[in-house]
């Protein structure tokens, strides 16, 4: 069986710029998970005593604090600016621009429509930074419900699918007067995203590598399963099973933004293991 990895996979700028934080930040809190990848949470933890807690009110005598690359509300940054905690700042720069845009469209009067996860951190976040309260939502559905006001300025979770963003650019600009678009979405996400779907239409299996709780990773899983039944998601080579491989040609393979090199070789090394068997 041919082994195929995608032509854009695994890390982002955003994430090998928080590990790197990290990495130099021996003893540091971060606040949530630095990324979403449980894989790499415990290596940073045994190798830098780099730990992980909910929120900033489980900081406790901790005298760094790493914000996470999803960023944190705009309140909680606010507050450890004034305590006497180190404050280490590895939110990723394509997560502070939409934060950045909302303060500044609301500050003008827009009404702010955020397309993602209400539930995600890097949401959470973002919506902080508005002024009035901002309308998030996950479809074109979602806004049919909702009353508008005549001045809208849109944004996108990072690591969404542009083909979704796109419904909602359209239904707002056949609908709203005055309508400001801000593309979102980050790059790697884009060039990750176009890969993963080239090789789905030519594998026989695709195997998505990352976080299951990670949004972008997701967000490739659901891409592969358009274009091959059998796509699986897994976060490490301990998931993998033999009768996936039964009879297959072409084994293709990508990684969420959140998962590192050590990882993916460990699940293609045991993939070729179990192909040969």
């Amino acid at each position: 069986m041919e082994i195929k990895l995608a032509k854009n996979y695994g890390f982002c700028f955003g994430v090998k710029r928080a590990i790197e934080i990290a990495e130099n930040s021996r003893d540091a809190t971060t606040i949530g998970p630095l990324i979403h990848n449980n894989e790499e949470i415990n290596r940073l933890k045994d190798n830098f005593n780099v730990i992980t807690s909910n929120d900033i009110g489980e900081l406790g005598s901790a005298k760094k604090a790493i914000i996470r690359t999803h960023g944190i509300v705009k309140e909680d940054f606010a507050t450890l600016r004034q305590s006497d905690i180190e404050v280490i700042d590895a939110t990723c720069p394509f997560v502070t621009k939409p934060q950045q845009i909302v303060e500044q469209m609301s500050n003008e009067g827009y009404k702010i429509v955020i397309f993602g996860d209400v539930k995600h951190p890097e949401v959470k976040g973002v919506m902080s930074y508005a002024v009035n309260d901002p309308i998030v939502v996950m479809s074109v559905e979602d806004l049919k419900a909702i009353n508008l006001s005549h001045k809208v300025a849109v944004i996108s979770q990072t690591t969404r699918k542009i083909s979704e963003f796109q419904k909602i650019i359209n239904y707002l600009v056949e609908n709203i007067k005055e309508v400001r678009v801000f593309n979102t979405i980050c790059n790697a996400t884009f060039e990750n995203q176009d890969a993963a779907y080239d090789l789905s239409l030519e594998a026989d299996v695709m195997i998505v590598i990352g976080g299951k709780n990670s949004s972008n990773t997701k967000q490739l899983f659901s891409i592969a399963q358009e274009n091959c039944v059998d796509s699986y998601l897994i976060e490490n080579e301990k998931e993998l099973e033999n009768s996936w491989f039964d009879e297959k040609n072409l084994c293709g393979i990508t990684a969420g933004a959140s998962t590192p090199d050590w990882i993916i070789e460990k699940i293609v090394a045991t993939i070729r293991e179990l192909s040969v068997e």
